[in-house]
């Protein structure tokens, strides 16, 4: 494996990061989850997206799925999360790590009954957010018909298992 070829053609540098301090308001909030968009595929000219997940104390998360175009990875900041890989559930704590390669069955869940947080980042960087913000509105009581939900699932690369 080599480095890819060079971006950025210049010779000289230039002034481009982006600090977003921890204090920032999440950028989506639904049903105790708080999901604060670090870094988008359109921020990153779709090399990755990665998004901080803050889990409420109640039950959320996705069942097993799995992706045919991302590869996605978690890291577990605080609290317990816990992770399928795709043959069982694991109790993940802070600093645990979990990789899922393209078509690689998984889920994610907090069961603890406290807040838990992680990190989560899709390469390449796919437009999670609207995929994100409908499922917001679908906790809120929107309602997909089966075409709708069957497009909306394929348009965003889940498939559930």
């Amino acid at each position: 494996m080599s480095y890819p070829p060079p971006r950025y053609k210049g010779d000289t540098g230039q002034v481009s990061a982006v600090f977003r301090p921890s204090t920032q308001a999440a950028d989506l909030s639904y049903g105790g989850r708080n999901i604060h968009y670090l870094a988008t595929g359109g921020s990153t000219e779709g090399a990755f997206g990665l998004y901080r997940w803050d889990f409420g104390p109640d039950e959320s998360g996705p069942g097993p799925h799995f992706h045919r175009a991302l590869s996605e990875s978690f890291f577990v900041l605080d609290g317990t999360v816990r992770l399928y890989d795709g043959e069982r559930w694991r109790e993940g704590r802070a600093g645990d790590f979990l990789h899922v390669p393209p078509g690689g069955v998984h889920g994610f869940r907090n069961v603890a009954g406290a807040p838990a947080s992680m990190l989560l980042l899709f390469t390449p960087g796919a437009p999670r957010e609207e995929y994100f913000e409908t499922l917001a509105e679908l906790a809120a009581g929107k309602v997909l018909g089966e075409q709708e939900a069957a497009e909306f699932f394929l348009r965003h690369d889940n498939y559930e298992v």
